[in-house]
């Protein structure tokens, strides 16, 4: 509903100092998408917007069970434009059954000649208790081929980066001024807070996050009770989530940043097991993963956590 949301940031802006240099962005399908909406959301301050179009292949939207055809999430790309957004970002997907070299490739080329300004680009990942998960299992869908989704994967980094994106998070490529400043806090450990069922909080020091149900969040603010669930997060539990989200980036691991944060006995341990490995790149202290080393970023990070 257009008017609540119109509420709702109108509040936000009622209750906090907002930035002058704030970015807003709403999330928005293409079947969402049309003349009258992205005024609207322009009126309200939205000032980036994230169209969720993962393919431009019609028989894998269909797969996906996307209510948009190829065709309409294109025509949504356009009308953004139109309607004066000049920061967009799109999701698409790699790795499935209908993407070959050749097929991503021309997705590729695609999206380059969109003119957007961020792509944010996920691997096809297979979870246990989805209908996919149990189309693996059964042998009705076949397994993802790791090798391919990688080849895809170091394709459309080159790509991205020969068009003059920035490769600056694992899924992640931004023009240079255009990166997610909403994820980028994530990654760089900043403090946010969430607001709404289900939404997370972090001070550096503490996690929480909101309870799911709609009518039980409503009901708990209605009568002034707590409506999250809280953790207090250790110094090893820092480090590891330190670890974790820089590994993924093109900022790294800053050993002069962590001796800060962590003292210098996780940092020496820390140098000890990445300095040899041909995966990880040093450049003035910091540690960073190289290209083939983003292919298995997660592992890396792992092994690397303090237990």
């Amino acid at each position: 509903m257009p008017e609540l949301l119109g509420r709702i940031i109108e509040r936000i802006g009622s209750t906090y100092t907002v930035s002058s240099n704030l970015e807003l962005t709403i999330e928005a399908n293409p079947d969402d998408i049309n003349i009258k909406s992205l005024l609207q959301w322009k009126n309200f301050g939205v000032n980036r917007l994230s169209i969720g179009l993962q393919s431009f292949n019609d028989d894998e939207l269909k797969w996906m069970n996307r209510a948009h055809s190829a065709k309409e999430g294109l025509e949504a790309v356009r009308l953004a434009q139109e309607a004066g957004f000049n920061n967009i970002t799109i999701d698409l997907i790699y790795g499935s059954k209908f993407q070959s070299t050749s097929s991503w490739q021309k997705t590729l080329d695609t999206v380059t000649d969109l003119k957007i300004q961020h792509i944010s680009a996920y691997n096809l990942t297979v979870e246990e208790k989805t209908r996919l998960g149990v189309m693996h299992s059964r042998g009705t869908e076949p397994m993802i081929d790791e090798d391919l989704s990688g080849s895809q994967f170091l394709l459309m980094k080159r790509k991205l980066e020969d068009a003059g994106f920035v490769h600056y998070e694992v899924s992640n490529f931004g023009l240079p001024g255009f990166f997610s400043k909403h994820n980028s806090n994530y990654w760089l450990l900043k403090h946010y807070a969430g607001f709404g069922p289900s939404a997370h909080s972090c001070n550096g020091y503490s996690r929480q996050w909101n309870i799911k149900s709609n009518a039980a969040y409503i009901q708990k603010i209605k009568l002034g009770e707590t409506c999250f669930e809280k953790e207090e997060l250790r110094l090893h539990d820092r480090y590891n989530e330190y670890v974790m989200t820089r590994l993924r980036t093109l900022w790294g691991c800053d050993t002069k940043e962590m001796a800060s944060l962590f003292g210098t006995g996780l940092t020496t341990d820390f140098v000890k097991q990445v300095k040899n490995n041909a995966l990880i790149t040093e450049r003035n202290g910091v540690y960073a993963l190289n290209a083939e080393g983003l292919l298995q970023a997660d592992g890396i990070a792992a092994s690397l956590f303090v237990v």
